[in-house]
This record gives C-alpha cells, structure tokens and sequence, in this order.
C-alpha cells in the first residue's frame, strides 16, 4: 500500500506536489520521490525515509517544470531502500516515469517475460518497473503515425491484458503528458481533482482525495475500474474505460477503509469517516449481544476513533481518549518485523491511568492482524489498573494473506488463523473477551446509503481473490517469497 499523486498545471510542479506527498504520508513511511519534466528533461530526486526528510526546498527548486508524479512507498514487493523508491523511469520510447500503488502478483514472471520476448531490462525489484516497460514496450509495438490518444489507449490495454494483480498508478511521458490508470478490478484508489487558475487548468490525480482537498483542488471523481485519463501539457483531458465492460469487476479494497485512508477522504463516493462511524455503530449492537457492559470506550488510536466513539454513543457510556499517541512514530502495522512492532507500540502509545484505573475497559481496534499490537496495548491498559479489558474489534477476522499490496504475509502470522476460537484469541490477547463486526454487516456498513460500489475486495477475510488468478500454488509461492525476505 503506498501513495501517488499525479499533477500538471502550475509553473512549478514539485511545490505543491511534495505538500500533497505529505498528505499521503500515511501509506508510505519507507521512502518518497519526486519526478517533474520540464518540456525537455525529466528530473528526479528520491529516498530512503519520510517526505520531510528528503524534500527540502532547496532541492524542490532543482525540480523543475509544470508536470510532477510523486510517491510514498510501502514496500510489499522489493526493498524499502532508496534504490527501489519510486517514481521510476526509463528512456524508450519518449522517456516515461511512473508511479503506482499495488501489487503486481505475476512480477516474477512478468519480470522474465519483458527481458526474454521484449528485450527490456529491469534494474530494481520494485514491480512497478514490470507495468511501467510493459506500457513501454506496448506503445513501441504500436504502428508508426498511429495518434497519441490511441496509441497510449491501446497500450494500457495490452498492460491490463498483461499484468496481474491490484495496480492504480500515474506517468509522464516526455512532450505528452500524464497519463493516470486503474486496474479492471479498481482494487486500488486513484481520484481525479480539478482546479482553475485564471485562465488555465490544473489537474491533479491522487491515492486519496484528501491530498486533492489540501492542494485546494476540487474532487472530480474516482477513476472507473480499467479506466485510463490522458491530460496533455495544454491541459486537456481525455478518458476512455479500456477494458471490456464484461470483464470489468469493479472491487475496491475493504481495508482501505477499515484503517488505511485517511478518515476525512472519500473513495468510491464513500466517506471513510461515516464507513467508521457506521463500524462502530455495528460493533456496540454485537458488545450488547454478548452482554458486555463497560464503563469506558478507549480507542486504539488513530484510525479507530470514530468506531469508538459511535460504539460508546450508542452503548450510552463514556469515551475517553485512554491512550496518548506519540505522533512521532509511525503507523505500527506498516512496519517490517514483529520486533518492530512491539517495540514501537510501547514507544507509540502511553496510557492515561485517570481515566483506566479501577474500570471495566472496552478497548475498540480498526482490525487485529497478527495480534501483536493489540497484545501490548492490553497489557499496557492492565498495568494503568483496569479491572477488565474487552477488545471490540470495527471488521472481522483477518485470516488470509493480502497479495495486492497489504504487508499481511503469510497465514501463519494471523491470530484468527493461530486460534480456531474467539475465547483462544481473547486469552492469546490477554483480554477477557473479543467481539468482531461479522463480514457481512461489515460489507454494508462500508457501503453505506449512496455508493455505487456492490462488493469490495475482502480476500484476507474471506480468502476469496477476485482477480481470480491466486491460486492455492500461486499463493503458496508468495508466501514462500515473503518469508525468505522477512529473514532476510
């Protein structure tokens, strides 16, 4: 899971652009960069660490030009160093550099496809790289004088047909323009905004609308599942859905909304906050059934403050931010290690013994994943003298490994999977008791009153992979790689 933005328009690109990075923090804390193109060259500065760290204005100045794409990265494919930082770049034909969020599941293959049958060679390990010379190689197969519009539509249909997996991402290709995508099954966010300048048009394509909001853009709409937008230097905008409509499945991720967005977004003409808020709202209906009676509501902070918050509004009793987050540490789950994230939850969160001490605790968490965090949480929220500690969790069990871009690796890290019962999981907690969203009310609390969505992608809930292509061999593999690389 990382962030994009795509923006042409303003004299100098880069400016707003690293703003708009910042924004998108959250999806990436590994690495960032920034590629702008002038009219004649392309610039690019990238690396290793957070946006603040590697953008500083004097360097802004040196990227020049009114066309930028920049990126945070999160690596789920390749390192989390610099060399595989985005955006990438290569020279054939007319220099195009790309960007993406994703997860390419045929990358190996794909790999050894483009340097065998298309004689491309790819220097990194980040799949990124395999779309971006695969949309290479497509528009040099196309005939010679075929129109720009045409040849950049009919090559993204040929990367469509080609690679597989989850993948929304956004180009420049030299004297051309940007050039914005979504893979036919819309896994992956990619929101197109607008903003007038006098007499010129600025566009902006981002992960997340909120970074659009930020840089004062207007929110257009979200990119259609198998959708690519051409914007050229003049500012014009073309789009076509390029897939088969009967082949599109439109599927957007569930977790998206669960805890990786940001709550003041909207994607899929969803308000993550009210998908939140609507969470909560079927949490506390099953702490009721269960006969649960806390004294206080304690979010995990951040992501799940507004399921906590309607959970203890609709319970009747108290809310109560129970734990300080240090907002200098990074999101936990995003962090490569169990190690790491044990330790960074004690450095991360500190507890309010005021407002724990002496009380029954419902702790309510956006997801459980490996069980890690939640564990020390609990007991953390013991030692500040809580009498018990239920643990409300605003989805449903996570069992199966995302292969789309969410560092869930192998099936053998979840908790859910590790203890067939929901008393297992509570005693491996050290909580006294675990209530879930059950997967079905969660899917219709997600969609809401007014979302044209009808299914999401929930493969790591329901093991159910809608690109249809990850089979028991194929997941095995992944998984194999995974592993070899967390030892690493």
């Amino acid at each position: 899971m990382c962030g994009f933005i795509g923006l042409i328009g303003p004299d100098h690109a880069a400016g707003p652009l690293a703003e708009g990075l910042l924004v998108l923090q959250h999806r990436g804390q590994d690495a960032a960069g920034i590629t702008t193109f002038d009219g004649d060259q392309f610039h690019t500065h990238r690396g290793a660490g957070m946006v603040r760290e590697i953008f500083r204005p004097d360097g802004l100045k040196t990227l020049a030009g009114p066309m930028a794409i920049g990126h945070t990265r999160y690596p789920t494919v390749g390192s989390g160093t610099a060399d595989d930082a985005q955006p990438l770049y290569t020279n054939s034909p007319f220099g195009i550099a790309m960007a993406h969020n994703g997860n390419v599941t045929n990358f190996p293959e794909l790999k050894t496809e483009l340097c065998e049958k298309d004689g491309r060679r790819l220097a990194t390990s980040c799949d990124v790289e395999a779309i971006l010379n695969a949309f290479a190689a497509a528009l040099l197969g196309q005939k010679k004088g075929t129109p720009w519009p045409k040849m950049a539509f009919t090559a993204m249909r040929q990367v469509f047909a080609r690679v597989r997996g989850s993948y929304s991402g956004v180009a420049i290709v030299g004297g051309r323009g940007l050039v914005a995508f979504r893979d036919p099954y819309g896994i992956k966010p990619a929101v197109l905004g607008k903003r007038v300048e006098g007499k010129r048009t600025w566009w902006c394509v981002a992960s997340e609308s909120a970074a659009l909001t930020v840089l004062g853009f207007d929110i257009v709409r979200d990119l259609d599942a198998g959708e690519v937008l051409l914007i050229d230097p003049q500012g014009n905008l073309q789009h076509e859905v390029v897939v088969p409509r009967t082949k599109v499945h439109h599927r957007p991720c569930v977790f998206e909304f669960i805890y990786f967005a940001r709550p003041d977004s909207i994607m899929d003409e969803i308000s993550v906050y009210k998908a939140r808020l609507r969470l909560g709202s079927v949490l506390a209906e099953h702490v009721k059934k269960r006969g649960i009676v806390p004294d206080v509501v304690v979010p995990v902070p951040d992501s799940a403050r507004p399921a906590a918050l309607e959970c203890a509004r609709e319970l009747g009793v108290l809310y109560r931010e129970g734990l300080l987050k240090n907002r200098y540490v990074g999101r936990t789950f995003i962090m490569a290690g169990q190690g790491n994230r044990a330790k960074n939850v004690l450095a991360k969160l500190t507890p309010l013994p005021m407002e724990l001490e002496g009380k029954k605790v419902l702790l309510v968490d956006d997801s459980v994943v490996r069980g890690t965090t939640t564990r020390a949480v609990v007991e953390m929220v013991r030692k500040a003298g809580a009498t018990e500690v239920y643990v409300g969790v605003a989805s449903p069990k996570i069992k199966h490994p995302c292969v789309y871009g969410i560092d869930m690796q192998t099936k053998d890290e979840f908790i859910a999977r590790r203890e067939k019962s929901d008393a297992g999981i509570a005693k491996a907690l050290a909580a006294d008791a675990i209530i879930y969203v059950p997967l079905d009310e969660m899917v219709e609390a997600v969609r809401g009153p007014t979302t044209r969505v009808t299914s999401f992608c929930r493969a790591c809930m329901d093991g159910d992979y809608p690109t249809g292509d990850v089979t028991p061999s194929v997941l095995k593999n992944i998984e194999s790689e995974r592993s070899r690389a967390a030892r690493v």
